[in-house]
């Protein structure tokens, strides 16, 4: 920020750019686990709020635990081993991250109200505005990016 007194232009400190919030968390699988993770989410959002400001509707508090639910029950299912959730937000957007060790990517099926299970990746889609799948040297990373308006 920039204050202009008399034509004189006077730094702030303000002006340097400001990092995400950031937070992660790891599970074993034990029961309980998604659980958790919701919760971290839950908490993290409300961090979100109280020092970004994020101006987040209240349909965001649902539909995030959704995509968290989803994202780390995949983890919890398919893969051998603990996985990470990691969070990154701003006043606008969350992405949320989830770090497993199985290196198979999951796949979208195309809707089908009759299939009973397999939505979870579907949902997804639903409410993230991006996401993205790669393999990585522990396995694969799921990331989709939530706006928190919309």
């Amino acid at each position: 920020m920039t204050n202009h007194l008399g034509g004189e232009v006077i730094p702030t400190g303000f002006d340097v750019p400001v990092e995400p919030l950031r937070r992660a968390a790891h599970y074993t699988g034990e029961p309980g686990c998604i659980a958790e993770a919701r919760a971290f989410a839950s908490q993290f959002l409300e961090q979100l709020r109280t020092e970004w400001c994020a101006t987040a509707d209240r349909r965001a508090d649902g539909e995030l635990l959704l995509v968290v639910s989803e994202l780390v029950t995949n983890a919890d299912r398919h893969s051998n081993g603990p996985y990470i959730l990691e969070l990154e937000g701003t006043d606008s957007a969350i992405t949320v991250c989830v770090y497993d060790s199985s290196s198979a990517l999951p796949h979208r099926f195309p809707k089908d109200p009759e299939r009973v299970g397999r939505h979870g990746l579907e949902i997804v889609h639903a409410l993230a505005s991006e996401v993205t799948v790669e393999r990585v040297p522990v396995g694969k990373r799921v990331r989709a990016r939530f706006e928190l308006q919309r």
